[in-house]
């Protein structure tokens, strides 16, 4: 089953200094036929304007990962982390027995976008965790780079490597597809794929039929087959894929 869940379908929250659009149910969006896909919890595209932010809040027992698109993100959290995130970095945080963060704007004149995923965790109270990596750009041209993995007896060493750890069986890959580049992804019948398109355009192709997902678009997959992704426009498609159980 591939189902595409257009830019168009998801829920706009605009607080004035937030602007969010919530792929799952999320705060003043309740739709209980849309509150998860496996343990993918929540999938929101965020633009926090300058000079604000959200204040510290407290989480526990979730994986909550962000990867900051353009700007800067300042974190902070009662774990003693300070630290500013530039686009292209991706930052992992287990809130485990629990932890309080705030995520804020440090600039004066520009927004900044980023994605901020939620999963529930294999194990609950953990040991809260911090850690973040800047993604270049050549790692990911032209081929799915892996950034957050907690697979269990995952054989890849550049899994092992190079990927934040996440306490829950998923790996999430981000990728930049030059226009007319391909790339393949095995989906297993037992496994589930959410993929993210957040600039360019993207062709899918699969056994179910050809797909083409504009910014903003996503595609929640549950069948075993080989996935072919095209990047159609004139710009790169850059996307994050997400596989979870």
């Amino acid at each position: 089953m591939i189902k595409v869940v257009t830019s168009e379908e998801r829920h706009t929250s605009d607080r004035g200094w937030i602007h969010s659009e919530f792929s799952f149910s999320f705060a003043d969006y309740e739709d209980p036929s849309n509150a998860h896909f496996g343990c993918l919890l929540a999938h929101n595209d965020n633009i926090l304007m300058p000079q604000e932010g959200f204040k510290k809040h407290p989480h526990h027992d979730l994986e909550i990962v962000s990867y900051v698109i353009s700007g800067t993100l300042k974190h902070t959290d009662s774990m003693g982390t300070e630290q500013l995130l530039e686009a292209g970095t991706v930052q992992v945080m287990s809130a485990g027995t629990g932890v309080e963060h705030s995520e804020t704007n440090p600039a004066t004149d520009e927004p900044v976008r980023f994605l901020q995923m939620w999963f529930l965790p294999s194990q609950r109270m953990l040991k809260p965790s911090y850690a973040y990596r800047k993604i270049e750009e050549s790692a990911q041209l032209n081929r799915l780079c892996p950034v957050v993995s907690g697979a269990s007896g995952q054989t890849d060493e550049s899994i092992e490597e190079n990927s934040l750890r996440i306490a829950q069986d998923v790996t999430c890959y981000l990728s930049k597809l030059e226009s007319g580049k391909k790339l393949m992804f095995p989906q297993h019948e037992e496994r589930r794929t959410h993929l993210f398109l957040i600039n360019g355009h993207l062709e899918m192709q699969c056994s179910d039929g050809n797909f083409n997902l504009k910014p903003g678009d996503a595609a929640r997959i549950r069948k075993s087959c080989d996935l072919q992704m095209t990047s159609t426009g004139s710009e790169p498609a850059e996307f994050v894929l997400v596989d979870l159980p």
